[in-house]
């Protein structure tokens, strides 16, 4: 499934909940659903600087040049947020995940609706996520 697929199913998810409470639910619930990183994957180097909660994004590539992302957070709302950053671009070249527009944040709202602390972590993930992807990438031109 693409990237555009993938948000496209999130956006849809979010179209019947106009309550903003509803909707918080359902990123929460989100975020429950999200696989936990192992104990030893939860260190500075993987922690999200800017975030005003704990967030790691631990990202690797594998044998098919896809990333594979995994992600914990501390906060539940935060955990959600990053479970759909996660179920978006998980699974995909650096090179989709560096040209993809990350649109479904603003088509669900979610931009208008965090907080500015919450708002800066959330570029703070997409920025790291998205370094990742030019390390991998740059990694990976020079074999």
């Amino acid at each position: 499934m693409t990237i555009n697929e993938k948000q496209q199913e999130i956006v849809e998810e979010f179209d019947g909940l106009d309550d903003w409470m509803d909707r918080y639910a359902t990123i929460i619930d989100l975020g429950a659903q999200l696989a936990p990183i192992a104990a030893e994957d939860k260190t500075p180097q993987h922690l999200i600087e800017g975030c005003q909660s704990r967030v790691w994004v631990v990202a690797k590539l594998d044998d098919e040049g896809r990333m594979r992302l995994s992600a914990d957070s501390d906060a539940s709302i935060v955990k959600g947020i990053i479970a759909m950053l996660v179920d978006v671009l998980d699974g995909h070249t650096p090179q989709e995940i560096l040209d993809a527009d990350l649109h479904f944040i603003d088509d669900i709202g979610l931009s208008e609706h965090l907080s500015p602390t919450r708002s800066n972590g959330l570029l703070a993930m997409i920025k790291q996520i998205k370094l990742y992807a030019l390390a991998f990438k740059e990694l990976s031109g020079r074999k």
